[in-house]
């Protein structure tokens, strides 16, 4: 009889690579390392409440970012939230899938996540990070020091140098 041993998935380690140069992006970044990492560290029929709480995180931090996109002159269709509205599209779909029998898709939703992270905290965040600061505004109190800086002008990009 053979039997399939069980791997433990490897945990998504938190580096200075990961860092945007906006503390409290960085911060909330770093909470949604440590989500991704307490799911994959769940045995697999426990993981539906942490999800649960992972995605209401998710949808307030990609919320707190399209804030302030929308506070510092980016159009509200640009490409950085729409790779946030696909993400969270896809992560509802996950408990369905959960609850419909296959116990496995929450960690690999989670592996997933951790592989496109570091790509979208590397070019879109820290991008919108580098307009924040160019701007002027606080991340923590959410103002612009002087809100002449942003023009009429809207941003259609993603935030970095490239859409890809």
């Amino acid at each position: 009889m053979t039997t399939i041993a069980e791997t433990t998935p490897t945990l998504m380690p938190w580096t200075d690579s990961l860092n945007t140069g906006d503390a409290r992006m960085d911060e909330t970044h770093q909470e949604f390392v440590d989500m991704i990492n307490t799911i994959l560290a769940t045995p697999e029929d426990e993981q539906l409440p942490v999800y649960k709480e992972f995605l209401n995180h998710t949808v307030e931090h990609f919320a707190q970012e399209e804030r302030w996109m929308l506070a510092t002159g980016f159009s509200a269709d640009n490409c950085h939230a729409e790779h946030h509205a696909t993400i969270l599209e896809t992560m509802r779909v996950v408990e369905a899938h959960y609850l419909d029998t296959d116990k496995q898709i929450i960690t690999r939703m989670a592996e997933a996540l951790a592989e496109w992270f570091p790509g979208h905290a590397n070019s879109m965040d820290a991008g919108l990070a580098a307009h924040l600061k160019s701007v002027g505004f606080d991340s923590v109190t959410e103002t612009l020091a002087d809100p002449s800086a942003i023009k009429n002008v809207t941003m259609s990009g993603c935030g970095s140098v490239s859409c890809s």
